[in-house]
């Protein structure tokens, strides 16, 4: 949630009355009262009067209108289908989206009062911990949360109180733990960090790594006081999956030679709904482990509403066992009659969206889920390969590549494919497109920047982000497209035109009709009252207060 300050309403409201449609208002005569009125275009608020935006209004106003001139403001945004920055659901089957509006005023907090969808819950945990490998042997135990950023506070929190203890029983420090992560990690890892006090170890990502977390360099950061290693499964950047299978294979020496445990928390926020689903796994045509068949693995976390495929509102973690959840941070709570556990960081929200998990994974089953990952990745790999082909572009992302192969050779095209191929063919991934203007295109036409494709292409209502990799190799800028289910064979048709139209219509530009792309955005007022930050001049967005070597990296997600 982006912080926003306060706005002074009358100074804001005082300037507005000097604007031209207020003297245009005086010419038109109005009733005050506004609840009598043919349509909502007759009351007050269509011409004499804003609709209030930092105060309350003294009086109310008709229902219709109201709900009129909001529509017409919101029809300013993009289509959500259409946003390929996301990785966020948008679509959703007529009847899970009946069931959520039938069950949209319950609370996952008040379990008593709604034992079936608490059941569901329970139901949902269990199916998910199966999928990630959970062992017969073992009590895994996890929890519905509002996102994935929840989901990793609370497994990294659970990380830093087992280590604690153990300190402890050792009479040994607590003063200076540690977590190791990739510069490519999400801005959550590192908010779980700053918050819990834990010290960040962020090792920088390279082309050599694939722009993921380096094993490497995580054996040479690892000490006594790491409380674990946050291990991505999808880079939100160019959706690779980091090697858990190798970094549990160091972890696992590393106890040997020195007698410290160090877990693995796998964020799986995209992965974890795409890789169990997929021919081609995390790898090796679905040979290579990233869950809870590594004993190294405590802990994984998962976004339902990312390719779990339910509108935004739901996490989901799970432990592998009981045991790697300390007791004391679970909480007996007595409410509204009744008892329950609870580890969470909130207490009342919606409960719609279990619902909506529970819808997925029954209706859709295994071979439903595994149908539209595989629909999603053979999309993903025809986007990469068309872009390719016009020699225009570099694709960083490799889930189009065969298994093994990461780059190509100066002036290799990739046309490879057949009918019967399936992911397990290429390299593992999530379903993104990460591309870049090709080194030949970029000699060629110096003057073209590459964000003016994103900002062209916004003109069509696309949303393709443009933004810089991270620390250590944030001088290479990437455009990236998630591939999402609504990401239909003739959407895509279309977006690969586009992209080329665009392209083509740069190219025949000349360099003074280019310069208008550059001038700075209109911001709104809510906008230059919310998050401020300086101009730079790397991707797009407004900037920060720091530069972006030391600043925290989003990504987008």
């Amino acid at each position: 949630m982006s912080l926003a300050r306060h706005v002074d309403p009358d100074s804001i409201i005082q300037n507005l009355r000097s604007l031209h449609i207020k003297d245009a208002s005086k010419k038109h005569m109005h009733s005050n009262g506004g609840t009598s009125h043919i349509t909502p275009y007759s009351t007050r608020y269509a011409s004499k009067q804003e609709i209030s935006k930092f105060e309350i209004p003294k009086h109310g106003a008709p229902a219709d209108a109201v709900h009129q001139m909001l529509k017409d403001e919101l029809d300013l945004d993009g289509r959500p289908n259409l946003n390929l920055a996301s990785f966020v659901g948008t679509y959703m089957e007529t009847h899970a989206e009946q069931l959520m509006f039938e069950n949209i005023s319950k609370n996952m907090s008040d379990a008593d009062e709604y034992p079936a969808m608490m059941a569901m819950h329970a139901r949902c945990v269990s199916i998910i911990a199966n999928l990630w490998g959970a062992s017969k042997s073992e009590k895994a135990i996890g929890s519905a949360t509002t996102g994935s950023s929840e989901a990793i506070h609370l497994g990294g929190l659970a990380m830093k109180r087992r280590w604690q203890e153990k300190r402890k029983e050792q009479n040994k420090s607590t003063d200076k733990p540690n977590i190791i992560m990739g510069a490519n990690a999400q801005v959550a890892l590192e908010k779980f960090a700053r918050y819990f006090e834990v010290e960040a170890r962020i090792l920088p990502v390279s082309e050599k790594s694939n722009f993921r977390l380096d094993p490497e360099l995580v054996k040479e950061n690892i000490d006594e006081n790491t409380i674990g290693v946050f291990v991505i499964l999808g880079s939100t950047y160019t959706g690779h999956y980091e090697p858990v299978e190798e970094i549990s294979a160091i972890l696992d020496w590393y106890e040997t030679e020195t007698g410290i445990d160090i877990p693995i928390h796998v964020d799986a926020a995209s992965g974890g709904f795409v890789a169990p689903f997929t021919h081609a796994g995390a790898g090796k045509h679905g040979k290579t482990k990233w869950n809870f068949e590594l004993p190294r693995v405590k802990s994984i976390n998962t976004s339902g509403h990312k390719f779990g495929l339910v509108y935004a509102g739901v996490g989901w973690i799970i432990w592998r066992d009981e045991k790697f959840l300390p007791k004391h941070l679970v909480f007996e709570l007595h409410y509204l009659g009744g008892t329950e556990e609870s580890y969470t960081l909130n207490f009342s929200r919606p409960g719609a969206q279990v619902i909506a998990q529970y819808y997925n994974l029954i209706h859709l089953g295994f071979s439903g889920y595994r149908s539209i990952m595989e629909n999603c990745m053979a999309n993903a790999r025809l986007l990469s390969k068309s872009l390719e082909a016009t020699g225009w572009y570099t694709c960083v992302s490799d889930i189009h590549r065969k298994e093994g192969v990461h780059a190509l050779a100066e002036g290799e095209v990739n046309f490879q494919g057949s009918d019967d191929e399936t992911s397990s063919d290429y390299n593992a991934g999530l379903p993104v497109v990460a591309f870049r203007f090709s080194d030949e295109f970029k000699k060629e036409f110096p003057h073209i920047k590459q964000e003016n494709i994103s900002n062209l292409l916004r003109a069509k209502q696309y949303i393709i982000p443009n933004y810089p990799l991270p620390p250590n190799e944030d001088k290479i800028e990437i455009l990236r497209v998630v591939v999402r289910e609504s990401m239909s064979f003739d959407l895509l048709d279309r977006l690969i035109s586009d992209i080329c139209i665009t392209t083509q219509n740069l190219i025949d530009s000349d360099t003074q009709d280019l310069s208008v792309l550059a001038r700075g955005r209109h911001n709104t007022v809510e906008k230059e009252h919310g998050t401020v930050g300086t101009q730079h001049n790397m991707g797009q967005g407004k900037g920060g207060r720091r530069p972006l070597s030391e600043g925290v990296y989003r990504a987008v997600c």
